[in-house]
């Protein structure tokens, strides 16, 4: 009975698998520019792979958990890939993808929830919040992988474009989260070594760290800063500003309903 159940607690959702599904239909028609509906089809590809990647995240935190030693992660449906289950599926899903919508920003999940006194030893409590933004890192790196291996001779610009927009969402979200402010996993690395009183204090702010962290991001001094540091990053990944810029402007299809006048970026 146990291993039946520890099996259907594992086995991976029609909700994910549904999610993969669009997301790779829509890449093949971004790349084979699909009915003329590119840009449609770049803003369904990237959001749903996108969604895929804070599915990941958050499976990155649960299997480790699960390994760690709080083997009821499997119960709560971490581990199926759905993000249906996760303890704040505004927090996780609907508020990362609006944000995306929105600003081009990849907004950090984060809302499984593990019963820390399972786990002992502060290098697995670590591990465990470091798996979710370790994510993101992989996926940079995969989407940025055509560009540093220059291998992008027959692979269509729009899909570039996608390629260059989606590998900025996994570094923003990656940099925001590894931040050390309570309430990012950045934090939650660094907490087991702190002392006790230290963490008796941050425990009630803890819930307001992301909060504080976008406010700083509308101060343009710091917002400045902060996607400079980014564009290095994406430079240093081969992914030029250009590219990035015409990523967020195709995904964002439906301004030209809006501004007849921007042609927005040739992607035949």
């Amino acid at each position: 009975m146990t291993t039946a159940a520890t099996r259907a607690d594992r086995r991976i959702s029609p909700v994910f698998l549904g999610i993969v599904a669009v997301t790779a239909v829509a890449g093949w028609a971004v790349w084979t520019g699909f009915a003329d509906a590119t840009g449609f089809a770049v803003f369904l590809f990237v959001t749903g792979a996108w969604i895929v990647s804070l599915c990941l995240h958050e499976y990155a935190h649960a299997r480790t958990a699960l390994h760690s030693g709080d083997l009821s992660v499997g119960a709560k449906g971490y581990l199926t890939l759905n993000p249906l289950t996760y303890t704040h599926a505004l927090l996780s899903i609907v508020l990362p993808v609006l944000f995306v919508i929105m600003g081009g920003i990849g907004l950090p999940g984060g809302a499984v929830y593990i019963e820390r006194h399972r786990i002992h030893g502060r290098w697995k409590h670590s591990l465990i919040s470091a798996a979710g933004p370790l994510t993101n890192v992989a996926f940079a790196v995969v989407c940025t992988a055509p560009f540093w291996l220059d291998a992008l001779d027959g692979v269509p610009l729009a899909f570039q474009y996608a390629l260059a927009f989606l590998a900025m969402l996994q570094v923003t979200a990656a940099i925001l989260n590894l931040l050390p402010i309570p309430g990012l996993d950045g934090y939650g690395v660094i907490e087991p070594w702190l002392s006790y009183t230290i963490r008796r204090k941050v425990e009630p702010i803890a819930p307001f760290g992301l909060i504080a962290v976008f406010g700083l991001l509308w101060i343009p001094e710091v917002n400045g800063v902060f996607f400079d540091g980014v564009d290095a990053l994406l430079r240093a990944l081969g992914v030029d500003d250009v590219q990035r810029y015409c990523g967020l402007d195709t995904y964002r299809f439906w301004k030209a309903f809006f501004d007849e006048q921007d042609p927005g970026c040739a992607v035949g």
